[in-house]
């Protein structure tokens, strides 16, 4: 058996191999990688052909891992208190995209059984591109961002009654008596699962995983982690559910214990592995023979899916107070398939829901705008703009007008970039020291109320030229941009340089990722915000431990003076700052150990080139030495803390053992 299927293993995984790393080259997702190897390698093309069975199996274990892990991230007191936002916005717009199109398509001759399936696939959005590419444009903070990422995470909790719903919809028979009597029997069914999974698993699993974890034993650990979530999923498979929802009921019952980020690093593995053939075997189900005959209903099925979906994100996000330009912008985020679609498509077409022919047309209409996400969520703010001129029509009379600001009177004058929190402070702050400001924002609630309390404020976009050239940025004193939207920031940063070099502009940023880069790009001063944090308890603990106040205010300065090199230096560990290729490659400390053997024993620091590398103590028979001498002489024994990048402190490292 093993010598039948050992050539087609092989030919996945090198397939899968060259051509996920090749797309990821391209910056394209992987699951559309995974997809592409699915179809290659699938019985609808030519060429080299694997068993589907194997893959459709492995595959459902991806699926349970999957809702596993979401289960890990939303127990009940989570969703407890994000009710408002799972309950508003996320439920308005699962039910009503569901509710639309299934209504369009429902018209087109669908049964009802299909056309909700339809419905409820196209209503999935896909987090994984969504928020890659939002990190790769710089836009994950931006309120659109945000508010586009976490709609998405929040379907993937709003959907899970939908492994309920399309289950019993497969075994309804077409009558609507049968479709309500399978459905009240599901629900039912559901509640049961529910006591079974969640009431009897929150008494037993917490004891179960602490007796687990006196064994210290990773491999137990894991093994146990395997069996719950798989258990979970029998139960509900045995009710006549999806597996799926049991593995997110015991996820549920996990994340609210101790273990959740243990149980979630054990699982990952397999789940990342098991839901790349997960996209695989979706890959097989699509028949390229077929896709000349519904190409257009393809075409037509993907632009009723971005185009309902963008107006609904849209219209549910303004009725919910979200700015028009903000609204819009996350409605074309989230205007794309899902790969939860593929998941509930999958289940649908194993249950019978919906027919081969109807699911291909899902599967390629969701693959299409799939392909297509990418550019739609680079490209937002322009797509965005042609909805939201007659809407800011509305609120001319209301709304401060730029026209108003007289940009020849203006001068030594502060132009503050975003009127948020930080913003806002900046402003008062200014105001006591009586320093004229003029501040821009693109929220008309906020601009309209602080404009009316008497604040220097207009509703503008700073990152556009004619907009900086209007509020004065010629006469202009400083420049202080306060949001947190990088890819905005750039290009204030850019018109300023280009209109006056020699402006000080102060840009704020979360942390220590981006100052280099905005450095580049012509920020005078770059502040990062977690620094400035720590900065502020640790002048406290000084204060609080009686240690003088000047030397307290001398030492604040010399680390703002310095680039605060005391708090970025720190031991990054095994498992922080590993999520992306920046983080990796970043500054930290290093101790490295001299030996008897050591070359550098009995010479002087200065005698090396540490260059990159700055040598911030030295341990001696227990006692540190901060910034030690050039001319302190090295001994057996001694510990020097190096802080550098990654690759000057191996450099230096070896420079001084070897």
């Amino acid at each position: 058996m093993i010598e039948q299927f050992f050539p087609q293993i092989l030919m996945l995984l090198g397939t899968a191999v060259v051509i996920v790393v090749t797309f990821h080259r391209i910056h394209v997702p992987p699951s559309l990688g995974y997809l592409f190897v699915g179809v290659l390698l699938g019985s609808y093309t030519p060429g080299p052909v694997i068993e589907a069975q194997p893959i459709h199996m492995l595959a459902e274990f991806g699926i349970v891992f999957l809702l596993f892990t979401i289960g890990l991230n939303f127990s009940l007191p989570q969703i407890q208190a994000l009710r408002g936002m799972v309950l508003g916005l996320g439920t308005a717009q699962v039910l009503l995209t569901t509710l639309a199109v299934g209504a369009v398509v429902w018209l087109m001759g669908l049964s009802v059984a299909a056309a909700f399936v339809v419905g409820a696939v196209f209503a999935q959005s896909s987090t994984t591109i969504i928020s890659k590419t939002l990190i790769e444009q710089g836009e994950e903070h931006s309120r659109h961002g945000r508010l586009g990422t976490g709609m998405s995470v929040f379907q993937d909790v709003t959907a899970v009654p939908f492994l309920i719903v399309i289950p019993a919809l497969g075994a309804a028979a077409v009558g609507m008596g049968a479709l309500a009597t399978s459905l009240g029997l599901a629900l039912a069914k559901a509640a049961l699962a529910f006591v079974l999974v969640f009431v009897v698993g929150r008494q037993l699993l917490r004891p179960l995983f602490h007796l687990i974890a006196a064994q210290r034993s990773a491999e137990v650990f894991t093994l146990t982690v395997l069996f719950v979530s798989l258990v979970a999923a029998w139960v509900t498979q045995s009710l006549g559910m999806s597996t799926a929802f049991g593995a997110f009921l015991a996820g549920m019952v996990l994340g609210e214990t101790e273990f959740r980020h243990q149980v979630e690093s054990t699982i990952r593995p397999f789940r990342d592995v098991l839901l790349g053939l997960f996209f695989v075997g979706i890959g097989m189900l699509f028949d390229l023979s077929v896709f000349p005959q519904i190409w257009h209903w393809a075409l037509a099925g993907a632009l009723l899916l971005m185009v309902f979906k963008a107006f609904i994100v849209a219209q549910i996000a303004q009725f919910s107070g979200v700015e028009s330009l903000t609204a819009w912008r996350t409605g074309w985020l989230l205007a794309v398939g899902g790969e939860f679609g593929f998941a509930l498509l999958t289940i649908a077409l194993g249950m019978q829901a919906i027919d081969q022919e109807t699911g291909q047309i899902a599967l390629s209409s969701v693959l299409l705008s799939m392909i297509v996400a990418p550019f739609l969520i680079r490209y937002n703010h322009a797509l965005a703009r042609p909805f939201v001129r007659q809407p800011a029509l509305q609120h001319e009379e209301a709304l401060p007008r730029l026209e108003a600001v007289n940009a020849d009177k203006l001068k030594n004058h502060v132009i503050i970039c975003g009127y948020g929190r930080i913003g806002q402070s900046v402003a008062h702050f200014l105001e006591e020291e009586q320093i004229p400001y003029i501040a821009l924002d693109l929220d008309p609630v906020k601009v309209k109320e602080a404009y009316t309390a008497g604040e220097k404020v207009f509703f503008g976009d700073a990152a556009e030229r004619d907009i900086l050239e209007a509020v004065g940025v010629n006469e202009a004193r400083l420049v202080v941009i306060s949001h947190e939207d990088i890819t905005s920031a750039h290009k204030v940063l850019h018109h300023v340089r280009a209109l006056r070099q020699d402006l000080p502009v102060m840009v704020r940023t979360r942390d220590e990722s981006r100052v280099d880069e905005l450095r580049a790009s012509g920020a005078t001063e770059v502040v990062p915000e977690t620094l400035e944090a720590a900065l502020m308890i640790a002048v406290h603990t000084l204060l609080l431990l009686n240690v003088p106040t000047a030397r307290v205010m001398r030492r604040m300065q010399q680390q703002r003076d310095g680039r605060y090199h005391l708090l970025r230096e720190f031991f990054r560990g095994s498992n922080v700052f590993t999520d992306t290729s920046r983080e990796q490659d970043a500054d930290r400390l290093r101790p490295v150990v001299l030996t008897s053997d050591s070359p550098a024993v009995g010479h002087l620091l200065r005698e090396f080139d540490l260059e990159g590398v700055a040598v911030t103590a030295l341990v001696r028979e227990g006692k540190r030495q901060l910034t030690p001498s050039l001319d302190t002489q090295l001994q057996a024994g001694d510990v020097i803390v190096l802080f550098g990048s990654p690759a000057d402190l191996e450099r230096a490292q070896t420079i001084l053992l070897s």
